[in-house]
C-alpha cells in the first residue's frame, strides 16, 4: 500500500487536514497516557507510608510500572500494521483507563503491585503515536513530526509530577484525607483517557486518504514482523532506545523520591523539581527531530545516525555528572542537562526508525519502542538493590549509556536506501508521487 498524500510541512494551527488532525490527536492521547502512567510516581511518598512499603517493594513497583509495556509496544506495532492506528489507539485508551481509575482499590502491597503493572500497558501508546505520524508525514519532515508528537506527549510525565500533588492537595482541602486523596486523584486522569478514546475513534483516520481496508492480506504482517526481527539494525536501535528512553522512564519514576530522600524536599517541592525534567520534552525531543531532519538534508541518513550517536554519548556523560552532585542547585542543573540529551536522543532515534524497513513500520517501531521499557526495567533493579545507593546506580547507568553510543556503527544504510529516501522526499515535495494502490475508508 502506497500512501500518496503525506504532508510535507507541519502547520500547527491546521486542525482540518487529516495529517495535522492525527498529529494533534496523537500527541494529546500520548500526553494523557503518559500523565496517567506516571501519575503514581509523585504520590509515592504518601503511598509508601500508607501501604508500609519497603525499599525493595518500592523498587518492585517501579519495575512493574514499565514491564508490561515491553510486550505491549510490540503488540501495538503489530496491531497498527494489521488494523490501523485509529482502532488500536481507541482500544488502548479505553481499556488502559480502567487500571488507572481502579488503582485506588489497592489496599496492600500485592494489590498495588498488580494495578501498577496493569497501568504499564498505556506506555505502549508511544508506538501508535509514532506510527500514526509516520504514515501521515513525508520523509523531509517525518523526524520533526515524530519527535514533536512524542515530545509533547512525554510532557505528561513532567506535568504529572506537579499536577498530581496539587490534585492530591485539592482533595485534601475538600476533607478527603490522605487515604482517599491519592485514590481520587488517580481517578481523574483515567476518566480523561476514557473520554479521549471515544474522541480518537471519531476524529481521526488511519492515513491521509482514509482508513485501512477491511480486507488485509493476512500474511503481510507476519512477513514484515519476521523481516524486522532479522534486521540487526532494529536490535541496535532497540538497545539504543533502552539507553535513552529507558533513562527517561527511570528518572521520571525516581526523581521525586530521589530529591525527597537525598535533598530532604517536601512532596510538592520534590514534585516540582522532578517536573522540570519531564517538562523539557516541550522543546528537547522536538529539537532532536528538527536537527535530525537538517542533518538528513545535508548528509542523508548517515547524518541522522551520526547525530544519534553524538547525543547518546553526551547523555551518558551528563548522567554521570548528575550522579556526583550533592548541592541542590547543581543537582537540578545537571539533571536538566542530562534531560536535554536524553530527550534529543529519543527524538533522533525515531527520526531513523521510519527508514529502517518502511514495509514493516509497525513492527520496527514496536520492537524499538519496547527497548525503552526493557532499559527502564533493567535500570530499576539497580535502584531496588539494598547494597547500592541511588547516586551509585546513576553513575553506573551513565557509564553504560556512554559506551552504548558505539552501537550507532551498526545502523547502516545502503546507497540504494539513501537514494530511495532522498528521491521519495524530493518527489513528494514536487508533488510528483503517484498512487500504487488505493486506500478505502471502512
Amino acid at each position: 500500500m502506497t500512501i500518496r498524500s503525506k504532508a510535507t510541512a507541519i502547520r500547527l494551527f491546521d486542525f482540518s487536514s487529516a495529517p495535522m488532525r492525527a498529529f494533534h490527536m496523537s500527541w494529546i492521547a500520548f500526553f494523557l497516557c503518559f500523565f496517567s502512567w506516571f501519575g503514581v510516581a509523585p504520590l509515592m511518598p504518601v503511598i509508601r507510608q500508607e501501604l508500609h512499603l519497603t525499599k525493595a517493594q518500592t523498587g518492585n513497583s517501579i519495575v512493574a510500572s514499565v514491564a508490561l509495556a515491553v510486550f505491549g509496544r510490540v503488540l501495538m506495532g503489530w496491531l497498527c500494521d494489521r488494523i490501523g492506528p485509529r482502532k488500536t489507539y481507541t482500544a488502548l485508551l479505553l481499556l488502559g483507563s480502567l487500571p488507572v481509575m481502579c488503582i485506588g482499590l489497592s489496599h496492600d502491597y500485592a494489590s498495588f503491585l498488580v494495578f501498577r503493572l496493569a497501568i504499564g500497558i498505556v506506555g505502549a501508546s508511544f508506538v501508535i503515536t509514532q506510527y500514526h505520524t509516520s504514515v501521515m508525514f513525508a520523509p523531509n519532515v517525518v523526524g520533526t513530526a515524530n519527535a514533536a508528537s512524542a515530545g509533547w506527549g512525554n510532557l505528561g510525565g513532567g506535568v504529572t509530577q506537579f499536577a498530581m500533588p496539587l490534585l492530591f492537595s485539592a482533595f485534601l482541602s475538600l476533607g478527603a484525607g490522605a487515604h482517599w486523596g491519592w485514590r481520587m486523584a488517580m481517578f481523574v486522569p483515567g476518566a480523561a483517557m476514557f473520554l479521549f478514546g471515544l474522541a480518537y475513534f471519531f476524529l481521526t483516520q488511519d492515513t491521509p486518504e482514509g482508513n485501512f481496508a477491511k480486507a488485509r492480506r493476512k500474511s503481510k504482517p507476519d512477513r514484515t514482523l519476521a523481516g524486522a526481527i532479522r534486521d540487526r539494525r532494529v536490535w541496535a536501535l532497540f538497545l539504543i532506545y533502552a539507553c535513552c528512553f529507558g533513562m527517561e522512564l527511570t528518572i521520571d519514576n525516581i526523581a521525586a523520591l530521589y530529591f525527597a530522600d537525598y535533598f530532604h524536599l517536601a512532596l510538592t517541592a520534590a514534585g516540582l523539581v522532578a517536573a522540570s525534567f519531564g517538562m523539557m520534552n516541550l522543546f528537547a525531543r522536538p529539537l532532536g527531530g528538527i536537527l535530525s531532519d537538517r542533518c538528513n538534508r545535508r548528509w542523508g541518513l548517515r547524518g541522522r545516525v551520526a547525530l544519534l550517536g553524538g547525543t547518546l554519548g553526551a547523555e551518558g556523560l551528563a548522567l554521570m555528572l548528575f550522579s556526583r552532585m550533592s548541592w541542590l542547585p547543581l543537582a537540578i542543573g545537571s539533571m536538566m542537562l542530562a534531560g536535554l540529551f536524553v530527550k534529543m536522543s529519543n527524538g533522533a532515534t525515531y527520526s531513523v526508525v521510519p527508514f529502517v524497513n518502511p514495509r514493516a513500520l509497525g513492527a520496527v517501531a514496536g520492537i524499538v519502542g519496547a527497548g525503552g521499557n526493557v532499559g527502564a526495567v533493567l535500570a530499576a533493579f539497580l535502584f531496588r538493590a539494598s547494597s547500592l545507593a541511588w547516586p551509585q546506580a546513576l553513575l553506573i547507568l551513565g557509564a553504560l549509556v556512554t559506551v552504548s553510543s558505539l552501537l550507532v556503527t551498526v545502523v547502516k544504510f545502503s546507497e540504494a536506501g539513501e537514494d530511495s529516501a532522498r528521491e521519495d522526499s524530493q518527489a513528494r515535495l514536487a508533488g510528483q508521487i503517484l498512487a500504487a494502490g488505493a486506500v478505502v475508508r471502512d
